[in-house]
Protein backbone atom coordinates (compact mmCIF):
# COMPACT_ATOMS: atom_id res chain seq x y z
CA UNK A 1 0.00 0.00 0.00
CA UNK A 2 1.21 3.68 -0.64
CA UNK A 3 -0.65 6.02 1.44
CA UNK A 4 1.36 9.65 1.09
CA UNK A 5 -1.88 11.17 2.95
CA UNK A 6 -1.37 9.10 6.10
CA UNK A 7 2.28 9.47 6.38
CA UNK A 8 2.27 12.88 6.30
CA UNK A 9 -0.42 12.72 9.48
CA UNK A 10 1.08 9.63 11.10
CA UNK A 11 4.37 10.33 13.17
CA UNK A 12 5.59 7.40 12.08
CA UNK A 13 3.43 5.07 9.47
CA UNK A 14 4.39 0.71 9.45
CA UNK A 15 2.80 -0.69 7.33
CA UNK A 16 3.14 -4.40 7.13
CA UNK A 17 1.77 -7.55 4.83
CA UNK A 18 0.78 -9.63 7.74
CA UNK A 19 -0.07 -9.18 11.39
CA UNK A 20 -1.79 -11.47 13.93
CA UNK A 21 -2.92 -8.55 15.96
CA UNK A 22 -1.89 -4.80 15.23
CA UNK A 23 -2.47 -3.83 18.74
CA UNK A 24 -0.46 -6.77 19.94
CA UNK A 25 2.12 -5.87 17.56
CA UNK A 26 2.45 -2.21 17.92
CA UNK A 27 2.38 -3.11 22.39
CA UNK A 28 5.91 -5.34 21.44
CA UNK A 29 7.20 -1.95 19.42
CA UNK A 30 6.30 0.60 21.33
CA UNK A 31 9.65 1.27 23.56
CA UNK A 32 10.50 5.08 21.91
CA UNK A 33 8.07 5.02 19.70
CA UNK A 34 6.28 8.51 19.17
CA UNK A 35 2.80 9.81 19.24
CA UNK A 36 1.10 8.82 16.68
CA UNK A 37 2.93 5.81 15.44
CA UNK A 38 0.62 4.11 13.35
CA UNK A 39 0.70 0.46 12.21
CA UNK A 40 -1.25 -1.08 9.60
CA UNK A 41 -2.19 -3.86 7.87
CA UNK A 42 -4.94 -5.31 5.65
CA UNK A 43 -4.03 -8.76 6.40
CA UNK A 44 -4.92 -9.47 10.20
CA UNK A 45 -4.70 -13.00 11.03
CA UNK A 46 -5.81 -13.20 14.58
CA UNK A 47 -7.68 -10.00 15.26
CA UNK A 48 -9.05 -9.19 18.76
CA UNK A 49 -12.11 -7.29 20.04
CA UNK A 50 -13.65 -6.30 23.60
CA UNK A 51 -13.72 -9.31 25.74
CA UNK A 52 -11.46 -10.98 23.67
CA UNK A 53 -13.36 -11.83 21.19
CA UNK A 54 -11.74 -13.38 18.10
CA UNK A 55 -12.36 -12.99 14.55
CA UNK A 56 -10.56 -13.54 11.06
CA UNK A 57 -10.90 -12.04 7.57
CA UNK A 58 -9.73 -12.66 4.30
CA UNK A 59 -6.52 -11.10 3.29
CA UNK A 60 -7.22 -7.68 0.99
CA UNK A 61 -10.72 -7.43 2.62
CA UNK A 62 -10.45 -5.28 5.80
CA UNK A 63 -8.39 -2.69 7.10
CA UNK A 64 -6.63 -3.17 10.92
CA UNK A 65 -4.83 0.49 12.32
CA UNK A 66 -3.59 0.64 15.34
CA UNK A 67 -2.69 4.13 16.38
CA UNK A 68 -0.33 4.66 19.34
CA UNK A 69 -1.24 7.87 21.69
CA UNK A 70 0.88 9.50 24.46
CA UNK A 71 -0.13 13.12 24.49
CA UNK A 72 -2.93 11.92 26.94
CA UNK A 73 -5.48 14.25 28.68
CA UNK A 74 -4.10 15.08 32.28
CA UNK A 75 -7.31 14.49 34.07
CA UNK A 76 -6.68 10.58 33.98
CA UNK A 77 -10.84 10.21 34.02
CA UNK A 78 -11.06 12.27 30.55
CA UNK A 79 -9.47 9.21 29.05
CA UNK A 80 -12.52 6.82 29.40
CA UNK A 81 -13.66 8.67 26.58
CA UNK A 82 -10.51 7.88 23.92
CA UNK A 83 -12.42 4.87 22.71
CA UNK A 84 -15.78 6.85 22.18
CA UNK A 85 -13.96 9.56 20.47
CA UNK A 86 -11.97 7.16 18.10
CA UNK A 87 -15.47 5.60 17.17
CA UNK A 88 -16.52 9.41 16.03
CA UNK A 89 -13.39 10.23 14.15
CA UNK A 90 -13.96 7.27 12.57
CA UNK A 91 -17.71 7.66 11.83
CA UNK A 92 -16.61 10.59 10.45
CA UNK A 93 -13.81 9.44 7.98
CA UNK A 94 -15.95 6.52 6.95
CA UNK A 95 -19.12 8.90 6.50
CA UNK A 96 -16.90 11.28 4.53
CA UNK A 97 -16.75 8.55 1.89
CA UNK A 98 -20.23 7.42 1.91
CA UNK A 99 -22.88 10.02 1.68
CA UNK A 100 -26.44 9.37 1.84
CA UNK A 101 -26.07 6.58 4.17
CA UNK A 102 -26.71 6.81 7.75
CA UNK A 103 -23.27 6.58 9.60
CA UNK A 104 -22.74 6.51 13.26
CA UNK A 105 -21.37 4.97 16.52
CA UNK A 106 -23.47 2.02 18.53
CA UNK A 107 -21.92 2.56 22.37
CA UNK A 108 -19.31 1.52 23.25
CA UNK A 109 -17.34 0.99 20.15
CA UNK A 110 -18.85 -0.04 16.79
CA UNK A 111 -19.08 2.18 13.74
CA UNK A 112 -22.35 1.36 12.04
CA UNK A 113 -23.82 2.16 8.47
CA UNK A 114 -27.10 1.87 7.69
CA UNK A 115 -27.94 0.00 11.24
CA UNK A 116 -24.85 -2.41 10.37
CA UNK A 117 -21.15 -2.66 11.20
CA UNK A 118 -18.38 -1.68 9.46
CA UNK A 119 -15.74 -1.26 12.13
CA UNK A 120 -15.13 -2.24 15.82
CA UNK A 121 -12.72 -0.28 17.67
CA UNK A 122 -10.33 -1.58 20.96
CA UNK A 123 -8.21 0.55 23.39
CA UNK A 124 -5.54 -0.68 25.05
CA UNK A 125 -3.42 0.98 27.75
CA UNK A 126 0.02 0.85 28.08
CA UNK A 127 2.26 1.78 31.64
CA UNK A 128 2.69 4.99 30.08
CA UNK A 129 -0.31 5.08 26.63
CA UNK A 130 -2.95 3.99 24.67
CA UNK A 131 -3.06 2.07 21.92
CA UNK A 132 -6.53 2.13 20.07
CA UNK A 133 -6.88 -0.56 16.96
CA UNK A 134 -9.74 -0.21 14.74
CA UNK A 135 -11.01 -2.76 12.14
CA UNK A 136 -12.94 -1.53 8.85
CA UNK A 137 -14.51 -3.65 6.67
CA UNK A 138 -13.04 -2.24 2.98
CA UNK A 139 -13.02 -4.61 0.06
CA UNK A 140 -15.28 -7.58 1.81
CA UNK A 141 -17.74 -8.70 -0.26
CA UNK A 142 -21.24 -9.67 0.69
CA UNK A 143 -20.51 -13.49 1.05
CA UNK A 144 -17.62 -13.10 2.91
CA UNK A 145 -19.47 -10.68 5.61
CA UNK A 146 -19.57 -12.77 8.38
CA UNK A 147 -23.08 -12.28 10.17
CA UNK A 148 -26.19 -10.53 8.34
CA UNK A 149 -25.29 -7.51 10.89
CA UNK A 150 -21.95 -6.14 9.11
CA UNK A 151 -21.29 -4.44 6.43
CA UNK A 152 -18.59 -3.10 3.92
CA UNK A 153 -17.75 -0.49 1.35
CA UNK A 154 -17.59 -2.61 -1.21
CA UNK A 155 -21.00 -4.92 -0.22
CA UNK A 156 -22.19 -0.91 -0.12
CA UNK A 157 -20.83 -0.45 -3.77
CA UNK A 158 -18.64 1.35 -2.66
CA UNK A 159 -14.34 1.33 -3.11
CA UNK A 160 -12.82 2.50 0.18
CA UNK A 161 -9.46 5.24 -0.34
CA UNK A 162 -7.59 3.84 2.02
CA UNK A 163 -4.99 6.50 2.17
CA UNK A 164 -7.80 9.14 2.77
CA UNK A 165 -9.74 6.92 5.24
CA UNK A 166 -6.31 6.46 7.30
CA UNK A 167 -5.34 10.04 7.27
CA UNK A 168 -8.81 11.75 8.09
CA UNK A 169 -9.18 9.01 10.87
CA UNK A 170 -5.63 9.53 12.35
CA UNK A 171 -5.53 13.51 12.10
CA UNK A 172 -9.63 13.69 13.24
CA UNK A 173 -8.28 11.37 16.67
CA UNK A 174 -5.08 13.26 17.38
CA UNK A 175 -7.71 16.31 17.19
CA UNK A 176 -10.22 15.19 19.36
CA UNK A 177 -7.22 13.78 22.23
CA UNK A 178 -5.91 16.97 22.41
CA UNK A 179 -9.63 18.50 23.07
CA UNK A 180 -10.31 16.18 25.92
CA UNK A 181 -10.42 18.12 29.14
CA UNK A 182 -12.28 19.99 31.63
CA UNK A 183 -14.62 23.12 30.95
CA UNK A 184 -16.17 23.72 27.24
CA UNK A 185 -13.32 21.74 25.65
CA UNK A 186 -14.64 18.63 27.21
CA UNK A 187 -18.46 19.45 26.77
CA UNK A 188 -17.12 19.91 22.54
CA UNK A 189 -16.22 16.90 22.69
CA UNK A 190 -18.92 15.41 24.57
CA UNK A 191 -21.75 17.05 22.37
CA UNK A 192 -20.08 15.76 19.31
CA UNK A 193 -19.49 11.89 20.32
CA UNK A 194 -23.27 12.56 21.57
CA UNK A 195 -24.31 13.59 18.14
CA UNK A 196 -22.69 10.31 16.60
CA UNK A 197 -23.96 8.09 19.79
CA UNK A 198 -27.01 6.16 17.59
CA UNK A 199 -27.37 4.43 20.65
CA UNK A 200 -28.88 7.46 22.43
CA UNK A 201 -32.42 7.47 22.81
CA UNK A 202 -33.27 4.03 21.88
CA UNK A 203 -34.50 1.65 23.77
CA UNK A 204 -31.87 -1.26 24.55
CA UNK A 205 -31.16 -4.58 26.07
CA UNK A 206 -28.06 -4.32 28.22
CA UNK A 207 -26.59 -8.05 28.57
CA UNK A 208 -24.35 -7.71 31.98
CA UNK A 209 -22.06 -10.84 33.14
CA UNK A 210 -23.03 -10.99 36.58
CA UNK A 211 -26.27 -9.25 36.50
CA UNK A 212 -28.53 -10.73 34.14
CA UNK A 213 -29.87 -8.07 31.36
CA UNK A 214 -31.09 -4.66 31.81
CA UNK A 215 -34.00 -3.26 29.85
CA UNK A 216 -34.73 0.41 29.16
CA UNK A 217 -33.72 3.85 27.23
CA UNK A 218 -30.71 5.23 26.73
CA UNK A 219 -30.92 8.11 27.63
CA UNK A 220 -27.14 10.24 27.69
CA UNK A 221 -23.58 9.63 28.09
CA UNK A 222 -22.79 10.67 32.18
CA UNK A 223 -19.17 12.72 32.59
CA UNK A 224 -17.31 9.48 32.58
CA UNK A 225 -18.48 8.50 28.92
CA UNK A 226 -20.90 6.03 30.81
CA UNK A 227 -24.09 5.02 28.94
CA UNK A 228 -27.11 5.78 31.42
CA UNK A 229 -30.04 3.96 31.12
CA UNK A 230 -33.53 4.35 32.36
CA UNK A 231 -34.85 1.59 33.52
CA UNK A 232 -38.49 1.44 35.73
CA UNK A 233 -37.63 5.20 36.96
CA UNK A 234 -34.21 4.91 37.66
CA UNK A 235 -31.25 5.85 35.87
CA UNK A 236 -28.28 3.10 35.72
CA UNK A 237 -24.79 4.27 34.22
CA UNK A 238 -23.22 1.16 32.63
CA UNK A 239 -19.50 1.10 32.19
CA UNK A 240 -18.45 -0.44 28.95
CA UNK A 241 -16.07 -2.98 30.43
CA UNK A 242 -18.83 -4.14 32.81
CA UNK A 243 -21.09 -4.87 29.38
CA UNK A 244 -21.13 -8.35 27.27
CA UNK A 245 -23.68 -6.81 24.63
CA UNK A 246 -25.77 -3.29 24.05
CA UNK A 247 -28.81 -4.39 21.69
CA UNK A 248 -31.44 -2.49 20.46
CA UNK A 249 -35.23 -3.84 21.09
Amino acid sequence: MDLPRAAAVAARLDIVAQSPSTNAQLRASADGAPHLTVLLTDHQTAGRGRLDRTWVTPPGSALAISVLLRDLPADPESRGWIPLVAGLAMADAVAAQLPGREVGVKWPNDVLVDGRKICGILAEATADAVIVGSGVNTAMTAAQLPVETATSFAALGATADTDRLVADYVSALNGWIATLGTGKDAERVHAAVTARCLTIGRRVRVELPAEGELRGVATRLDEDGRLVVDADGAEHPISAGDVVHVRAI
